[in-house]
């Protein structure tokens, strides 16, 4: 159990990043929701022990993570946004470099560790190829594999398939979704399907708070029956943007459809659509008034 209360951070340019963010993460897959700026990555950082929080707590288990970061990190698995690469390294050579650093000493149980580990993340025919020549999507895979060393208790992966094609983005699905349920997994990201298709419990954040902390299923059914969609011109689209509660547009065939909230039918060729996890999204950050430029 990850157990976060009342986390505020302040940066030195005024910015609140943090404020009194409380959360009871159990094991499994957990999704955190939220625009650009929301304070995501912040949290993350300061759950991996890489910046400290100005105020509140944070235990995984007994592990008093703002306190004892050295156990902490002995049980931690992390995938940033962004990570560097060594030029001409193999995912081989730094898979066994991160595996001596994270304390995996006997030279016969590293090797059998990276191996399987390549294996899991399907990069075993890659693995002499070096990491910096990786695809997106392999790069992904290999952030997986190096997060999973030392049979991680909290596994943290942050905005994980932003840029990702279709069919990579596929493969990291399946990868997630073999982790172990014996892992507390936080899944960061701006993506609505990711959470869709991998999460049982989520949050949604925005600046700096947590707005919603339910199960995806539930807050779904709350919204169900008050979202309506039409299929309008673009030109058109201030006008309805004017007179009605807009959710969100997308665009299908050349023109654009509406999806808006309501809580009586709206007539005007509207009709009653499915809810999913993007109306319950959207529909939070309105309530909020956060913008998704943010």
């Amino acid at each position: 159990m990850l157990s976060i209360k009342n986390l505020s951070k302040t940066y030195s340019n005024g910015k609140q990043a943090l404020d009194g963010v409380s959360l009871e993460i159990s094991q499994g897959m957990f999704g955190l929701l939220g625009p650009n700026g929301a304070g995501k990555s912040t949290l993350m950082r300061t759950l991996a022990t890489l910046q400290d929080a100005d105020t509140g707590s944070a235990f995984l288990n007994d592990i008093d993570i703002l306190n004892d970061k050295e156990n902490l990190r002995q049980v931690l698995g992390y995938l940033p946004q962004e990570f560097g690469t060594y030029p001409r390294i193999s995912a081989l050579r730094m898979l066994d470099h991160f595996a001596v650093l994270k304390g995996v000493v006997n030279k016969g149980e590293r090797k059998e560790l990276v191996n399987h580990l390549l294996n899991e993340v399907n990069l075993w025919d890659s693995r002499k190829m070096a990491v910096s020549n990786y695809s997106g999507g392999m790069k992904q895979r290999f952030g997986i594999a190096q997060a999973l060393i030392g049979d991680p208790k909290l596994v943290i992966v942050d905005e994980p398939t932003a840029g990702l094609d279709p069919e990579e983005r596929r493969r990291f699905h399946n990868l997630l979704a073999d982790i172990g349920s014996n892992t507390v997994i936080i899944l960061s990201t701006h993506i609505v399907d990711d959470v869709s298709d991998l999460c049982s419990d989520m949050a949604i954040m925005g600046n700096g708070k947590i707005l919603i902390n339910e199960k995806p299923k539930d807050v779904i059914a709350k919204l169900e029956g008050s979202v309506y969609s039409k299929v309008v011109e673009r030109n058109e689209l201030s006008d309805y943007e004017a007179n009605y509660q807009v959710l969100f547009s997308t665009l299908v065939g050349g023109r654009t459809k509406l999806n808006i909230v309501a809580d009586s039918d709206p007539g005007a060729g509207f009709c009653a659509t499915q809810v999913n996890l993007e109306d319950v999204y959207f529909s939070t950050l309105r309530d909020n008034q956060i913008s998704i430029a943010a």
